[in-house]
């Protein structure tokens, strides 16, 4: 009987449907795990007086960030004015900028120049042969020659033209005999034209006499195209005659070299490849596959320091130098026949002038290949003086009074706000309650030490030999202490130009003299302030490494805290199990003895 008890006790201890015992209180009734998450909260209390030291250092180190910019700030304000030469700073002013205007750099002397400008600087234009293209039908065969077609410098549009007082009609499809007979039938054979293939020039003849051209009727713009005016080209028509003012034919820039309808054919090698030099710069082409358009954007693209262009009113090839004077251009067909095809190597140079004038009244021209004057022509270091027309001006150069007026003022606004902010973090506040509330850097002895410094040297008197004594500080270029709190302001304005136009030696010695100068003593005592072992570096590093501490106390703590919540866990967990196993145990007696089987 005893066995199969046992036996009984032990079926119900290894039931696959035993209850989960890690959840809390299912058999003993206790909510432990409660119990453990306040176990757990209890011994994370020290982490709230962490967490709150952690956003206190936090803020402090916002604020000593925002100290750093501002002093670094204030060191490159400072920089500016040590260096003795940006005392130096000109301006230059021309007294008729119609003429010429002027830039000046650093260092130049002051004083006043008179530049008389006779003459400009031109660029020099090489104008190659004109009538470089084909006639527009070497068989001088009008019929043969469509309207739309041709090789005008401008297309053709269609609709009406006006010949001795009769509408002409004329679409781009005709040919150019089309033209003709329809001006002969317009005028009822009076007025006749014919083409000359040897001039490639269109021929109107009347045998009435004077022919009259246009009206304000006319839609189409055949004569302008065809180059028919009443004046013929600057002559008065009185003969009955009137021919076009140049050969009409054109060169096809777009096209392929081989289709360009130039009157001497572009060559190269059996390849069609060719080269050329312009300025020492050399150029490559192929017949086949390059347009002569091709060519004269890589001329203009290049260094040769040329323009090029195809000019179709003229019939001609141009190029022209970039830069102004009395300079050549030289050209050279290395293989092919480029320059000489398209004109260019039997043009004319059109020579370019030189600027002239004279120098304070000086009788002696001086030439510049510029418009623009440097001091390699005048003579007068870093004056540049740039003519736009003839004509005298004067140019004064002087102290840039109003750069060196702003770097100061600049220099005192920084301070301003550097001391502003430091002030502003120090503050104490009282509430409406009496609640007290210290700055997050109240009794701050590093930020302490900083407003004190800067005070002291913005407020020193400078002992500096060699001067006038006229500037000792600031207060005598018209700066003055608000008295309430650490910053300054400008209080006469007037004081600090005067100063800068009658004493500006002194006011530069005020600022860069290397010993007391205040912009030397702000950026030594910033470099000290800030430098790796400087007080304001040592207190961040002091913060960060309270923070990398406190940190690791919390994670340290956390880590504690989770090996016990797991130990308190289990410990809870076997608790359960053994109530489990006696809480069977009592029910399965209890049901024996109730059924008599004990």
């Amino acid at each position: 009987m005893a066995t199969s008890t046992l036996l009984g006790i032990g079926a119900l201890s290894n039931s696959s449907s035993s209850p989960d015992l890690a959840i809390s209180g299912l058999a003993s009734g206790m909510d432990w795990a409660t119990i453990v998450t306040e176990l757990a909260n209890a011994e994370r209390a020290p982490e709230t007086q962490w967490n709150q030291e952690l956003s206190n250092i936090s803020a402090e180190q916002t604020c000593y960030s925002t100290i750093s910019s501002d002093l670094m700030t204030l060191q490159s304000d400072a920089e500016t004015l040590v260096d003795p030469s940006f005392f130096d700073s000109v301006t230059a002013a021309s007294s008729n900028t119609s003429v010429a205007s002027a830039t000046v750099s650093d260092g130049a002397p002051t004083g006043s120049y008179t530049f008389n400008i006779t003459q400009l600087a031109t660029e020099a234009q090489l104008n190659g042969t004109s009538q470089v293209s084909q006639v527009l039908d070497p068989g001088g065969d009008p019929g043969s020659i469509t309207v739309g077609a041709a090789g005008f410098a401008t297309p053709v549009t269609a609709g009406t033209f006006t010949v001795d007082g009769a509408q002409v009609a004329i679409a781009t499809t005709d040919s150019l005999q089309d033209v003709f007979n329809a001006i002969a039938t317009a005028t009822n054979n009076q007025v006749t034209a014919s083409l000359d293939s040897t001039g490639d020039k269109i021929v109107l003849t009347s045998s009435a006499g004077p022919i009259t051209l246009g009206s304000a009727a006319d839609t189409s713009n055949f004569l302008q195209v065809a180059q028919l005016y009443n004046d013929n080209g600057g002559t008065t028509n009185n003969t009955g005659t009137i021919t076009s003012v140049t050969g009409l034919g054109r060169v096809n820039v777009s096209a392929d070299m081989s289709s360009a309808d130039l009157k001497t054919p572009i060559t190269g090698d059996s390849s069609g490849n060719g080269e050329f030099m312009i300025n020492g710069v050399t150029f490559d082409y192929n017949t086949n596959t390059d347009s002569i358009q091709d060519i004269l954007d890589n001329i203009n693209e290049s260094t040769a320091g040329v323009s090029a262009a195809y000019d179709p009113n003229n019939n001609q090839f141009v190029l022209t130098n970039t830069s102004t004077g009395d300079v050549g251009i030289a050209l050279q067909d290395l293989s092919g026949n480029f320059l000489a095809a398209t004109g260019l190597s039997d043009g004319t140079l059109a020579h370019g002038q030189n600027l002239v004038y004279t120098l304070n009244g000086g009788t002696q021209p001086i030439i510049s290949q510029s418009n623009t004057i440097a001091s390699s022509s005048s003579g007068i270091t870093g004056l540049s003086v740039t003519a736009s027309s003839t004509g005298a001006t004067t140019v004064s150069v002087s102290p840039d009074v109003s750069t060196i007026s702003t770097a100061i003022q600049q220099f005192v606004t920084d301070y301003n706000t550097l001391q502003s902010y430091m002030s502003g973090q120090q503050q104490v506040t009282t509430a409406s309650d009496g609640t007290v509330t210290p700055g997050t850097l109240t009794g701050d002895e590093t930020t302490t030490d900083i407003i004190d410094n800067l005070r002291s040297i913005i407020g020193s008197v400078a002992n500096i030999p060699n001067t006038s004594g006229a500037v000792t500080e600031l207060s005598d270029l018209g700066f003055e202490s608000n008295g309430s709190d650490n910053t300054i302001s400008l209080s006469n304005s007037n004081t600090l130009t005067s100063m800068l136009t009658s004493n500006l030696s002194d006011v530069q010695a005020l600022f860069s003299n290397s010993t007391s100068g205040l912009a030397a003593q702000m950026s030594n005592f910033i470099n000290d302030e800030v430098g790796t072992n400087g007080p304001l570096s040592t207190r961040t590093a002091d913060l960060t490494q309270q923070s990398t501490d406190i940190s690791a106390q919390i994670s340290n703590l956390e880590a504690q805290i989770t090996n016990n919540t797991n130990q308190w866990d289990s410990e809870f967990a076997n608790m359960e199990t053994a109530e489990s196993q006696t809480n069977q145990e009592l029910t399965y007696i209890s049901q024996s003895v109730s059924g008599g089987s004990l």
